[in-house]
């Protein structure tokens, strides 16, 4: 049985993602986030990632509560995977994550994920035990970010 719907980014209601990404408690995690959040020019990026990958970030819902947004996004040669919950949907990230990794195991182009943790996010104890290994410190943006590796093929 399937806990989350994983859907079209596109179509959900602006308002929700704005409150969304406007509230504190979730900007504390997102060291790229400026203050300032365009959701047009966001949900242009996210669609032509999904045109030019043929993947991206999905609106993630739990029956009709939207609780956020996330999936996978081409870096490169790996796949990074991001997750973007609303406050009330906090505490359910891994299992969200769980399911987004069954996906990836399913999907010949995804060998490696990749996680890019802000330093506020202190436990990493939910990557390791799923595997994931730390690999050191990225740049991105202008700020650091952990870096966690997970062999989907292994």
């Amino acid at each position: 049985m399937r806990d989350f719907d994983f859907g079209d980014l596109q179509a959900v209601p602006r308002a929700l993602l704005v409150a969304q990404m406007a509230d504190a408690r979730v900007a504390e995690h997102l060291p790229l986030l400026d203050g300032t959040f365009d959701v047009g020019a966001f949900l242009h990026a996210k669609a032509r990632r999904w045109a030019q990958d043929g993947l991206g970030h999905w609106a993630i819902w739990q029956g009709d509560v939207f609780l956020g947004w996330g999936g996978f996004e081409k870096e490169d040669d790996v796949w990074d995977f991001g997750l973007v919950l609303t406050p009330e949907a906090f505490g359910q990230g891994l299992a969200i994550t769980r399911q987004a990794l069954a996906f990836a195991r399913d999907d010949a182009r995804i060998e490696t994920v990749q996680f890019l943790l802000a330093p506020t996010r202190r436990s990493v104890n939910a990557l390791t035990r799923m595997g994931a290994k730390e690999v050191g410190e990225v740049r991105y943006g202008g700020q650091t970010f952990r870096r966690f590796l997970l062999d989907m093929r292994g």
